[in-house]
């Protein structure tokens, strides 16, 4: 078998994709409100229209009320305002792209916990929890950083959200989604029911595969074949002393039970157990920290200046630990995909098209030590990945697939023009767009765009 380019397509379940380069799921802020659906198109087809082969809209929750990690979330609840969202997915259709969708809720990440204004504001929302919050959690609590009303979850409610991601599903399918995603890992309640950090249930759900099991169950029974793709967490970059965790070996079974369980594709993913820069990684975003458009914003988020201060002091001690990483899911990825039959998506750090070409064909490793005991290559015992996805440098490129995908690309030592300094993620805790503000990036992606380098190939 031959080792496989960007450029070919790619079967998940019954839906090809056109190439192996995908926009990874980003927050979009677009809301439910009368502009949402234009938002999301601005924000979406770009991508498309430069010829990514999938496009995948950021998470959105299954909820009415609670469950956001950020302020101006969508939220797909109500099958009419789906149904709009139809224009987006014939937009992306439009281009030739397939258009996945990302299911969320965020149990005890969201916003109910972290933002004080919203709190405030809302003080009869709950978190929704797996189990009681872990010992960590509680004393956070109590030294007042984030705050717990915890509702832990009954069997029948745990099968009741299940079914709510099903009818978001089924929503999403009569408005002509290809694929849908759930947000598996990053620390929301698909990576809480996963975590024995968070789980310590004693009935079935008490079993990390379980709820995955029955939120597939429940897609397939009321939107059928669509295919189902799901980030799975590993808990690697964890704390040291903060347990028990899920190993990259962890993550590997649970890979190996959901792709048994008929899951179409898999995106393994490294991570911690907090909401931390383990998600991101990178440099301290010191500007965005520093400007006065956003200070009032982040002291409703966070209570007050000195509480907005010392988050943004631990964000600074967190770019030491999780400093810059190129491809930091690469190894992980690689060992799910020696043990599953479908395809592995691997996005994380990846910033230029020689990463690219090595998560889809040798991974760093020569074709000579990917040989069988009768000599025969197997370019599947060395690929990484099926397909390879970016999220963050698109804000600074909307339009970054036609530089990618060009074939001169690996030649010219293609990259993003992404720097990796986090500025456009601190903003969005205050309810801002996710958008690029560095000036060197922005010059960088302006110069490409004089020269034409966003111009599709062969269009």
């Amino acid at each position: 078998m031959s080792v496989p380019s960007i450029t070919d397509p790619l079967r998940i379940g019954g839906v090809t994709l056109p190439n192996r380069l995908y926009r990874a799921p980003l927050l979009e802020h677009a809301g439910n409100g009368p502009d949402a659906v234009d938002t999301l198109i601005a924000e979406l087809e770009p991508a498309a229209a430069a010829g990514a082969g999938l496009v995948c809209q950021g998470a959105t929750i299954v909820r009415e009320e609670g469950g956001c990690a950020a302020p101006g979330m969508t939220r797909v609840h109500d099958p009419d305002f789906v149904a709009g969202l139809s224009r987006l997915t014939g937009a992306i259709h439009d281009h030739g792209g397939r258009i996945a969708i990302q299911l969320e809720h965020g149990g005890l990440r969201s916003m109910e916990t972290w933002h004080r204004g919203f709190r405030a504001r809302n003080p009869d929302l709950e978190q929704l929890a797996v189990s009681p919050p872990p010992r960590p959690l509680r004393l956070l609590d109590r030294l007042g950083v984030l705050d717990y009303d915890a509702h832990v979850l009954a069997t029948e409610e745990c099968r009741e959200l299940a079914a709510d991601f099903g009818r978001a599903a089924a929503a999403a399918v009569d408005a002509d989604y290809d694929l849908i995603h759930l947000a598996g890992a990053n620390m929301g309640i698909l990576h809480q029911f996963a975590s024995p950090f968070y789980n310590r249930r004693d009935d079935e759900f008490g079993d990390p595969a379980r709820f995955f099991e029955v939120v597939l169950a429940e897609i397939r029974d009321r939107a059928g074949d669509v295919p189902v793709l799901t980030k799975v967490p590993a808990e690697t970059e964890a704390p040291p002393g903060i347990g028990p965790t899920l190993s990259a070996a962890d993550c590997v079974r649970l890979c190996e039970r959901l792709a048994d369980a008929g899951y179409d594709a898999l995106v393994p993913v490294n991570g911690s157990v907090f909401w931390d820069m383990s998600v991101i990684r990178g440099a301290f975003p010191g500007r965005s920290w520093r400007d006065e458009r956003f200070r009032e914003e982040y002291v409703d988020a966070f209570g007050s200046r000195p509480r907005a201060a010392l988050v943004a002091a631990a964000n600074w001690v967190e770019s030491l630990v999780y400093s810059r990483e190129p491809a930091w899911n690469a190894d992980l990825c690689r060992r799910v995909r020696e043990r599953v039959d479908v395809p592995v998506l691997c996005e994380g750090g990846v910033r230029d098209r020689a990463t690219i070409d090595g998560l889809l064909g040798d991974g760093g490793r020569s074709a000579d030590d990917s040989r069988s005991a009768d000599g025969v290559r197997s370019a599947d015992a060395v690929r990484s990945a099926d397909a390879v996805g970016m999220a963050r440098p698109f804000y600074a490129e909307p339009e970054l697939p036609a530089r990618l995908l060009r074939e001169d690309a690996p030649e010219r030592g293609v990259a993003v023009a992404c720097e990796d300094c986090n500025n456009c993620v601190v903003p969005q805790a205050a309810g801002e767009q996710g958008v690029c503000r560095t000036p060197s990036v922005l010059r960088e992606a302006g110069e490409h765009r004089m020269a034409g380098a966003y111009d599709r190939e062969g269009s």
